[in-house]
Formats: C-alpha cells, structure tokens, sequence
C-alpha cells in the first residue's frame, strides 16, 4: 500500500508519458463533477452485463478501504450507480467509482464529494439479476484492468499501472518529475527549441 500511496502525488500526465498510450482510458470517461481531487488505489475489478447493476451493488461491500472500484458495463443505456451506493461506497472507504458505463443522482454524488469518472449519466436504473464477475480481468476505457492494479485518476484523465510494474513506473515518474522541477523556463525553452529545430532539419525542414 506505501507504493499506491506514492501514486496520489503523481500527475496522469507524467504517468501516460511514463507507460504509453495504451494505459490510458479513453476521453469518454471523466470526472463527473468540477474540481475532483485526484485518486489512487489498487483496482477492484467488477463487470455487468447490459442493464443489470448486481455486481457493482455487491462490490462495494467486498472491495478494501482505498480501493478503485473499475467497473466494465454492459451499456450506457442503464445507470450502475446512484445516490446511495456512492454514499456506502464513500462511508466504506472507497476511493472512487471508474465506471466505462453511466451513474445516475449525480447532484447528490456531487455534494457529498464522492470521485465519480464515468461515460455520463441518465435517471434510470438497471435491475439486479444477473451474475457477472469481481475481481476478474475488465476492459475498461480501451485498458484492460486487473485487480491490483494501481488507477490514478484526476480532470486529466485516467492512467492504470499494471500490479507488476508498480515500483520501477513510481520510480521513473518521480525522477522525471524530479527533472522537471530542476529545469528552468529558459533551460526548457532552449532544449525544446534545439529538439524541435533538430527535428525538422532531420526531416528536411528549411525555414
């Protein structure tokens, strides 16, 4: 956990620089609500299937204290969440909702200041029927998610460091935040310009 807890002081931006594309979800999913601190926790896993919200519900009373509930839905049709399981999930602990789907009773969600990054949101709900899956690989905003994995997630964007590579990515992202503190404007702006100049000689550039 000291490791997850190191990521809350990382930007996504550093991160997707650090990881690459294909850890970062896709511009559909966003904070629902201005001024979303950011998060950081270890993924917890749920997928439901197209308009039923049973797992999700379930969730919320199995996923640890500081947990990233990442939830694969089966459409945007059907809210998972609304007022209250948001209100459970933040007395339990629960860092934020990730949701590649919709939530409804965004207003409360809003003032009780719970961490929302869905598709969106629409008044109804899904029923609770059906048996998908916790714990167990999702697809989430183009990135698959594994339980453990870390979510870090602000007005950014969403960026998921895989349980394995935990250490060296919060160590190459503190180094490079690290530089960056240590650089000047006018020391970047001469790398930048001598990078970018270099870059257009090299491509035949001249002007």
């Amino acid at each position: 956990m000291d490791d997850v807890n190191g990521f809350r002081s990382i930007p996504p931006t550093t991160l997707a620089d650090v990881l690459g594309r294909e850890q970062v979800m896709d511009i559909g999913i966003r904070p629902l609500w201005p001024s979303s601190p950011r998060v950081a926790g270890p993924a917890f896993t749920v997928r439901c299937p197209p308009g039923d919200n049973l797992m999700l519900h379930a969730a919320i009373y199995r996923a640890e204290p500081g947990s990233v509930i990442v939830v694969q839905a089966g459409d945007v049709d059907y809210a998972v969440a609304g007022g209250n399981v948001c209100a459970v999930a933040q007395r339990r602990g629960i860092a934020a909702f990730v949701v590649d789907g919709v939530v409804r009773d965004l207003a409360e969600v809003r003032e009780m200041g719970f961490p929302v990054f869905a598709r969106g949101v629409i008044p109804i709900p899904g029923v609770k029927a059906a048996i998908g899956s916790l714990d167990q690989p999702v697809r989430c905003g183009g990135v698959d998610v594994r339980s453990g994995d870390v979510v870090v997630a602000d007005e950014e964007g969403i960026v998921v460091v895989p349980h394995a590579r935990q250490e060296p990515v919060l160590l190459d992202a503190r180094a490079k935040l690290a530089k960056e503190a240590g650089e000047s404007p006018d020391e970047w702006e001469a790398a930048h310009r001598a990078r970018i100049d270099q870059i257009l000689a090299d491509n035949g550039f001249e002007g």
